[in-house]
């Protein structure tokens, strides 16, 4: 059995919500486990490790469990092969942001989970036209924010010595297709702007993960989200599948 621990917020909710699943059509067992609170940056990730708060909603193979934990409580519940870092959405291409919280942060896993492989989770871009608050620290530009987000995810990816998860870079590359352009009549990668759709986008952030983490082969894997069975729908999951897997190999 793989078994996956993200420290993050409801962007590695999105990326971890059809994992568990996705792996078990390769005929591979995983426990993915996902430690949520909303929006949570890293700077708070870190007051809540230090001060073992038990803030942190558990999430076990997509499912909410109704259990609220620690950091360290669940660093110290199993033996873990990865921990997965990421920064909070408006605050990822901001790479003051990301310090001493992530140094700290890295630290402390090596402590409490040893021999876990450490991976920095590169969150996306808001969608053209987004809402989102906080888009306008970006110009309200989705190319500004693509290039900032990968550059700064880069450098401290890079400062720690860690492996990148690409959803950014893979979700960047199809939504410039025209298959997902949705201002052209494309199929949105989005829910709301900047939250992943439930079925393409959270089955392109899942491969990602499956990719890199797992070590599979997306396009030879049969998993669909359920309630997607149309020719449309094979075309989108076949395009996804064939850019993750470039990026994921690259």
């Amino acid at each position: 059995m793989i078994k996956t621990l993200s420290i993050g917020n409801s962007f590695s909710q999105d990326s971890t919500a059809y994992l568990h699943d996705m792996a078990l059509c390769a005929g591979i067992d995983t426990k993915i486990v996902n430690l949520y609170i909303g929006g949570c940056s890293l700077s708070t990730h870190w007051d809540n490790a230090k001060n073992d708060k038990a803030n942190y909603s558990y999430e076990l193979n997509g499912k909410s469990t109704g259990r609220m934990v620690s950091i360290r409580e669940t660093l110290g519940e199993d033996k873990w092969d990865f921990v997965t870092l990421q920064q909070s959405s408006p605050l990822s291409g901001f790479e003051k942001s990301y310090y001493p919280y992530v140094t700290d942060l890295s630290a402390y896993i090596k402590e409490y989970a040893f021999g876990a492989t450490q991976l920095i989770h590169e969150t996306w871009n808001f969608e053209p036209g987004s809402t989102h608050p906080k888009f306008v620290d970006y110009g309200n530009d989705s190319s500004t924010m693509y290039r900032a987000v990968s550059t700064t995810y880069r450098k401290v990816a890079a400062s720690l010595g860690l492996g990148i998860i690409p959803c950014g870079d893979v979700l960047w590359l199809l939504q410039n297709m025209k298959e997902f352009d949705s201002f052209k009549g494309g199929q949105s990668l989005y829910r709301d702007g900047f939250h992943l759709h439930l079925i393409y986008g959270r089955y392109t952030a899942a491969a990602t993960f499956y990719e890199t983490m797992l070590k599979g082969n997306i396009q030879k894997n049969p998993f669909r989200p359920a309630g997607t069975q149309s020719n449309k729908d094979s075309k989108l999951f076949s395009l996804i599948s064939q850019t993750v897997h470039h990026v994921c190999s690259e």
